[in-house]
């Protein structure tokens, strides 16, 4: 009976204790993550001079909106022309392998048809491969095609690298789905493209918002593809403007600070507009695990 209520107390005690320890560690993970952003954020809102001993003295503190809108409408690299390319390139390099993947992902999640597997080992390969290893042969097909340096160009190659993830994905969330939806559909006449568009896809918002936000973000912070493929400074997306904001003869950090922030908020705004269903297709993977 001791032996009980000892290990019923220490159960008690070790509970709270443990607690405390795991939501401790979180801050401390949460605070070391957070200060360099808040580092950028107090150098972009405040002249150098009051920044060049560390961002973190605020005296004086004198708060202005001077580097934003010199990056915005800086008179060689503007970052609003910037913002417009990468929403010209990342809209459709979303929402077209999304689509295709999705249609692609339930059939391997549903079907049965020859070499199955044998595709779907390829595209697992093809997800391993490296950007670097594959630039050479991309840059000269597009030259080849008369779309290098072209917003098409570059539409298609992200939309081509995110079809394998995005497949491998969506199949497993598809494949958690109940199939008796599905016959009891079949069986009032329903075909597989109805039963695809008007059963699946509504009930599969979760995964396939989780994915688009996923490509979105991806798209959006690349850098790689579009260094190498779009040389026009016009055509340039927010990323490869953005290192040109430095200078030549010395670095404005006021300014690079404050165009790093205007390039991190969109992809912020996605992932809290679309928070709620992206960790619900998540939260369906480890449900399903």
């Amino acid at each position: 009976m001791s032996r009980s209520l000892k290990s019923f107390h220490g159960g008690l005690l070790g509970t709270p204790l443990k607690w405390i320890i795991v939501n401790v560690i979180a801050w401390i993970i949460g605070v070391l993550w957070i200060t360099p952003f808040i580092g950028i954020f107090m150098t972009s809102i405040r002249p150098f001079s009051e920044v060049v001993n560390g961002w973190w003295n605020l005296s004086p503190f004198t708060p202005t909106l001077k580097n934003y809108i010199d990056a915005l409408f800086n008179p060689m690299f503007s970052l609003l022309r910037g913002f417009l390319n990468s929403f010209i390139i990342v809209i459709p390099s979303t929402l077209i392998p999304v689509m295709l993947a999705a249609l692609a992902a339930y059939a391997f999640a549903r079907f049965s048809f020859p070499i199955k597997n044998y595709l779907f080992i390829t595209i697992l390969f093809l997800m391993a491969v490296p950007q670097q290893m594959t630039i050479i042969p991309i840059f000269f097909m597009l030259n080849n095609m008369h779309l290098l340096n072209t917003y098409q160009g570059l539409i298609l190659i992200h939309s081509s690298w995110g079809i394998p993830w995005i497949i491998f994905f969506l199949r497993n969330f598809f494949s958690m789905l109940p199939v008796e939806l599905e016959e009891a559909a079949r069986v009032d006449g329903a075909t597989n493209r109805q039963i695809f568009f008007k059963i699946v896809l509504p009930i599969s918002l979760p995964g396939i918002i989780s994915a688009a936000v996923l490509q979105f973000a991806w798209v959006w912070n690349d850098f790689f593809f579009a260094l190498m493929l779009i040389f026009d400074p016009d055509k340039m997306v927010i990323t490869q403007m953005l290192p040109r904001l430095k200078g030549q003869y010395q670095v404005d950090w006021g300014l690079l600070s404050a165009g790093s922030v205007l390039a991190m908020i969109v992809p912020l705004l996605v992932y809290a507009t679309f928070n709620k269903y992206y960790m619900g297709g998540f939260r369906g993977w480890a449900m399903k695990k």
